[in-house]
């Protein structure tokens, strides 16, 4: 079997390997098989919680609603409801800003809401 020369292909995977573990604490960031580990855990980590965020925003935008919902003395399924009934298709970041910042507005939703869930069907 011929001899293989790998000339500088490996030397070239690990300092690349390297530069993307700069600022990884101890030997993860010195050491080769270390750094590629931490690297390969991080990468993973960082695709899972890129998905993770939305869901986590979502929550946020709820809560948020929910709350502003409530002051005006509806529950937050009650409002959805109702918005769906009159056709408003506002999405729920939408909905969450306008409950923190234009309350008047947020309020005005709420009524219209508690009035299509006051209707028969």
């Amino acid at each position: 079997m011929a001899r293989v020369k790998r000339g500088n292909v490996l030397q070239k995977r690990h300092k690349k390997i390297l530069k993307y573990a700069k600022g990884f604490r101890g030997s993860k960031s010195r050491l080769f098989i270390a750094a590629n580990q931490a690297i390969m855990r991080a990468w993973r980590n960082a695709f899972a919680d890129r998905r993770k965020r939305k869901r986590d925003f979502r929550r946020l935008w709820i809560t948020r609603i929910n709350a502003g919902t409530r002051q005006n003395g509806l529950s937050y399924s009650l409002f959805i409801h109702g918005l769906q009934k009159e056709g408003i298709n506002l999405n729920r970041k939408v909905l969450a800003h306008m409950a923190v910042t234009d309350e008047k507005a947020f309020a005005g939703l709420v009524e219209t809401a508690k009035a299509a869930v006051g209707r028969k069907k």
